[in-house]
């Protein structure tokens, strides 16, 4: 079910998707909609909604993630409360920017317990961190390992101690400062987009996505990076961070973990 606010916007997107079926050979319905009621029941709800990052046509400069804030807590917070009216025992996975703070309006406004709302963070900034790697020393992606932690924005922390290729240590494979670079990139990834495209980018945050909802609806038991309520852990409390990792196991508030 895809919904928005303008007319035929959703239906049209759905229908377009829907007609991909016999070429990607995926069997299911795939509708649109301008009502929240049609939502009823849903186990997984995707939270794009906002205002997405845009290059000003006159300076060619665009706004970080948190100069969305104010802009955009409205528009989830509506969002969110029309949702969760219809489906209270569903699952929340938020992608709208800034990303930890619209996490926290998701969880206000919602009224769902902290480990029912998870922000899409460290799944998109590990693939790109991922891909950047693979770039510079011409592997596979597939065969790179690490994890990025920290806040969705520039203050990210990848792991350089805990990154590998097919095992071996990725600073056995290149210079520290190399490496340097690539995390700094990482952190300006989505605003790197913005600057090229004017807007940001959607195919590596929709597989982003898409990996995190899979391993929740197939009880994959992955470990992902996301953005999760701190509750003491680390030392902080009543913050939205990636600094946790979820152990996706079904949708059901008792059986996601976060830690």
């Amino acid at each position: 079910m895809l919904i928005d606010i303008l007319q035929g916007v959703p239906q049209g997107k759905a229908l377009d998707l829907l007609e991909a079926a016999p070429v990607e050979g995926f069997d299911l319905n795939i509708v649109g909609t301008n009502n929240y009621e049609d939502t009823a029941g849903t186990d997984v709800c995707i939270v794009t909604a906002g205002l997405p990052r845009k290059k000003d046509p006159v300076t060619g400069q665009f706004p970080s993630r948190d100069e969305l804030v104010k802009k955009n807590q409205e528009i989830v917070g509506e969002v969110v409360r029309k949702f969760a009216e219809h489906s209270p025992n569903s699952i929340l996975v938020v992608v709208s920017n800034p990303l930890d703070a619209m996490c926290h309006v998701a969880l206000h406004e919602s009224g769902f317990p902290a480990n029912r709302v998870i922000g899409q963070a460290g799944a998109l900034d590990t693939a790109r961190y991922k891909t950047f790697i693979a770039q510079e020393l011409g592997v596979s992606v597939k065969d790179v390992h690490g994890i990025v932690l920290g806040g969705h924005g520039d203050e990210m922390v990848p792991l350089p101690h805990h990154t590998s290729v097919s095992g071996i240590p990725v600073l056995e494979l290149m210079s520290r400062e190399t490496l340097d670079k690539i995390i700094e990139r990482t952190r300006k990834g989505g605003g790197e987009i913005v600057g090229l495209l004017g807007y940001s980018g959607y195919y590596a945050p929709a597989s982003a996505t898409v990996s995190m909802v899979e391993a929740i609806l197939q009880d994959q038991k992955r470990v992902i990076a996301c953005a999760t309520l701190l509750n003491g852990q680390y030392g902080y409390h009543d913050l939205s961070s990636a600094c946790r990792v979820c152990w996706a196991r079904a949708v059901s508030s008792a059986s996601l973990r976060c830690s």
